[in-house]
């Protein structure tokens, strides 16, 4: 027990970086904190704990806004070795987890208490607490260890021992700015990469750099150019669209002025001993190394062969085995490849002396063929493969004769393979075979651990990349932007380009809908391309099949281009255009997957991916484009269902709307209509104009009860019963008569309806004769020439209501200068709070319309009514100004 006065308490951590936000409680609200976190811990460089972060805070923020039902308040704390994320929200009224409830609290299916288990299962520590105000839980992540760089001597070794470079060797030395553009650009650069120094000066390096990420993260290079000193492997992608895998070596500096810059020296990547750092053994206490030169200590045959300290990532471990099988056998080449989940397929993942851009996640069987050698899961020793051709696929072209290859194998299951071949025959025997399974014995639980560990870090990525996915999709109904958001989302996160097919139904063929390349430049050259492809075919199949076509019509094309510069082709198909250039060729000439798009049991479209130079894609990156195209398809099938729909929906709805108005002697006439909800074009209010015969006009408003497309129907009974009856030379009392008894007629579907129906007649003397029924509708109001306003007719019954109805008309002349002005309760009966802008407020409005034209009249009135409140109008609105001119002065008089 610590004495009294002796107690003594961590030292808290010192918070170098805080950023928070609140996000209120609305569903965007979690991708908004996603995205809030995903920036915050980019910009502090901590790309590696991303994922984690973003899936950990999307949980507990959906429990804020969504469940919870509070705003969410997000704060982000950095210190030197982890970062802390905090959510809290608002209701400190929910339970508190007890022991009793546990149980309840850890059932998988439950949906309360899940971001807690996530919290449990990926976070370094994370904790509860409560207040009377708030609920916060809290996560922390560890940061990875970033060890400063060290300077290190190498021992002298014999010239056969050196590492291999090519005669001329060329540093590529690029310098980047303060904002990631390219400031220098060596005469090296412009050998290695192809592209000219003013070409590149002031672009960003991203545009360059093809950097192998984990998808739903950011590119890394960024992080990378932030860091003091960073050593490692990304591609450079030259001018004809290769990719030039590279080896880097970035240091920070500042100049006089203090502006940050990184020096960039670049070699090909199998020169990277020009500028990799020695890795030192660590030191013991005694001074000696761990490299088992203490007596009575053995050496870990594990770090005898790879070298201490050994590479925490799975690419740095393959990449630095295959370069040790090489030098242990003297090789020339050397490749390693990973079994898939069901081992009966090998990718390639590192290799040294081969092409490796082009033969990276290429795949070959395990069981090649029947013979002795035809199994990876045996030794094999080829002494000349020239006696044996197409024995190794992976090395055909290459000039290697002689091969050895080793299973690597973790508990008797296969888990990936190792091979060493040399440019002379006959240069390995059993012997040789013997050494290297010693060592990929050593090293196969090593690298299966790393590769679990990617896996891990991959499926987080993928997570967080298909939520952000799943987000964005479900944000639009839009057909076209849901096209492009496919597209987005794939390049250049899975694939370097990307193009969409649609089928439109059965009968049809695929069409080419949307095409993405990450270098905008060529686009055009692409969609020309895959115009002049067949399209494939649209099979349901699930997964991704290989599609050959788009890089045997580039090479084929870009070879006749080739020979008719050269003057040994057809010129014959020069009328039809150049074909597509190298560059093009190049970027499709990579592998081609298709994945179809399945919704609703129907083929509705192709998503193809495609990759540059040979490249091919990992298995895993193919299953996250499956689960992204299925969720895809869906949300492109419900923006084509609410197209069609809102299509439909608006050709019968505009069906509803009389044609344009007829022209009326001697009468000024103005509608406005502003149909209430989104999407709608007509409601239940509605207007007509129309001839009855030589000289007589009927014109009509009215409003049916309720919105929507059950208030059009009765709307589109009425207009066209109206001009029926009208028309039958029936009077206002009639006609509306008659209607009633259609609109009682329709049963349970009738609803409630108020019209003002009337007869216009233009007067010899300049005036109008109206004969007005006002049924139950808001009153017409007469504005007079002195300013007056009256209202120009008696209220009765409204329609679709009682069988028997006696109704009347009233006559009101029109003097020149007078408007008559009608409208629907949407008018009168706009709301802000509990005021009302009611009739007396339209009469208001009315009377400083004197001497306004009817068209000015109804603009002034709907100005009026949006003004009177903030909100948007909850009910359909209809206005109708008509106003009889005065007659021109004389300008003699």
């Amino acid at each position: 027990m610590r004495s009294p006065g002796t107690e003594t308490f961590p030292r808290r951590p010192v918070i170098s970086a805080r950023a928070t936000a609140t996000f209120e409680p609305v569903g965007r609200s979690v991708a908004s904190a996603r995205a809030f976190v995903r920036d915050t811990l980019q910009g502090w460089g901590c790309s590696d704990i991303v994922d984690d972060a973003v899936v950990l805070t999307s949980e507990l923020v959906t429990n804020a806004v969504v469940h919870a039902g509070t705003a969410a308040d997000v704060l982000c704390l950095r210190s030197d070795d982890r970062v802390r994320v905090e959510v809290a929200d608002r209701y400190p009224e929910r339970d508190v987890p007890l022991q009793h409830n546990a149980a309840q609290a850890a059932n998988p299916d439950r949906e309360g208490g899940r971001g807690l288990m996530l919290c449990g299962a990926i976070a370094a520590g994370w904790g509860v607490e409560y207040s009377s105000t708030h609920k916060q839980v809290w996560f922390e992540l560890t940061l990875p260890e970033r060890p400063a760089g060290t300077r290190s001597a190498g021992p002298a070794l014999p010239t056969d021992a050196l590492p291999v470079a090519d005669s001329r060797v060329r540093v590529a030395v690029v310098q980047i700015d303060r904002d990631g553009a390219v400031s220098s650009w060596n005469e090296d650069a412009e050998v290695l990469f192809g592209h000219e120094t003013g070409k590149v000066l002031g672009r960003p390096l991203t545009d360059f750099a093809a950097w192998p990420h984990t998808p739903g993260t950011g590119t890394g290079i960024a992080e990378a150019l932030q860091l003091s000193r960073w050593e490692g492997s990304y591609g450079i992608r030259a001018a004809d669209g290769r990719v030039v895998p590279v080896y880097a070596s970035h240091l920070r500096v500042r100049d006089a002025d203090g502006d940050p810059s990184t020096v960039c020296l670049l070699v090909r990547d199998h020169e990277r001993a020009v500028l990799q750092t020695t890795l030192r053994a660590p030191a013991s206490a005694d001074g000696s190394t761990a490299s088992g030169d203490r007596q009575g200590t053995a050496a870990d045959p594990f770090e005898v062969f790879i070298g201490s300290p050994a590479p925490d990532d799975l690419d740095g471990l393959l990449q630095r085995t295959v370069e040790r099988a090489r030098d242990m056998l003297d090789g020339d080449a050397a490749y390693l490849l990973l079994a898939t989940d069901d081992e009966t397929e090998l990718e390639v993942r590192a290799s040294t002396g081969l092409p490796s851009a082009r033969q990276r996640f290429a795949r070959v069987p395990v069981e090649a063929g029947t013979g002795r050698y035809g199994s990876a899961r045996m030794p094999a020793v080829h002494e000349d493969l020239t006696v044996v051709p197409g024995a190794v696929p992976l090395l055909a072209g290459t000039g290697m004769r002689s091969v050895v290859t080793v299973p690597l194998k973790v508990e008797g299951r296969l888990t990936g393979s190792l091979g060493v071949a040399a440019e002379a025959a006959g240069r390995y025997s059993n012997e040789e075979a013997l050494r290297l399974q010693f060592a990929a014995d050593r090293i196969a639980l090593a690298v299966e651990r790393a590769r679990l560990t990617e896996l891990e870090r991959l499926r987080r990525g993928s997570l967080s990349f298909l939520v952000e996915a799943s987000d964005l999709l479900a944000g639009t109904l839009d057909r076209d932007q849901t096209l492009a958001l496919m597209a987005q989302m794939t390049v250049p996160t899975l694939a370097t380009w990307c193009a969409v097919y649609t089928v439109a139904d059965q009968s049809s063929e695929p069409g080419l809908s949307y095409v993405l390349h990450e270098d905008e430049d060529r686009i055009d050259g692409l969609k020309t391309l895959l115009g002049k492809v067949p399209p494939p075919d649209p099979v349901p199949t699930p997964g991704a099949r290989v599609w050959t076509a788009p890089s045997d019509a580039a090479h084929s094309a870009a070879l006749r281009s080739s020979l008719r510069n050269l003057g040994l082709g057809d010129d014959s198909g020069a009328a039809h255009g150049p074909g597509p250039s190298l560059a093009t060729a190049s970027a499709v000439g990579g592998e081609t997957v298709v994945l179809p798009l399945v919704a609703r049991n129907r083929v509705i479209g192709m998503l193809t991916l495609g990759k540059p130079s040979d490249e091919h894609f990992r298995q895993e990156i193919l299953e996250l484009a499956e689960d992204l195209s299925r969720r895809a398809a869906l949300a492109l099938d419900n923006a084509r269902l609410y197209s069609e729909r809102t299509a439909i929906s608006q050709s019968l709805q505009r069906s509803l709307l009389p044609p344009e108005l007829p022209d009326v002697p001697g009468v000024e006439v103005e509608v406005i209509y502003r149909a209430a909800g989104e999407g709608n074009e007509v409601g239940g209010d509605f207007y007509d104009l129309f001839p009855i015969r030589d000289g007589a006009y009927g014109f009509a408003i009215g409003d049916v009860c309720g919105t929507g497309p059950e208030a059009a129907a009765v709307t589109g009974l009425a207009r066209h019963a109206l001009r029926l009856l009208a028309r039958e030379g029936l009077g206002g009392p009639a006609v509306l008569g008659r209607l009633n008894d259609a609109i009682l007629d329709e049963g349970a579907r009738s609803r409630f309806l108020t019209l003002l129906y009337g007869e216009l007649w233009p007067q010899p003397d300049g005036s109008a004769l109206l004969k007005v029924v006002c049924a139950g509708h808001p009153q017409p109001l007469r504005l007079r020439q002195d300013g007056s306003v009256a209202p120009a007719a008696e209220p009765q019954p409204l329609l679709g209501v009682m069988e028997d109805l006696e109704l009347y008309e009233e006559e009101v002349t029109l003097a020149p200068g007078d408007v008559l002005l009608c409208v629907t309760d949407g008018v009168t009966e706009r709301r802000e709070g509990t005021r009302m802008l009611g009739d007396e407020g339209l009469a208001e409005v009315l009377t400083t319309c004197t001497g306004l034209t009817a068209g000015a009249v109804a603009a002034r009135v709907l100005r009026a009514v949006e003004r009177f409140a903030a909100e948007p109008a909850s009910d359909d609105m209809a206005i109708l100004a008509m106003r009889v001119p005065e007659p021109p002065t004389d300008p003699a008089v």
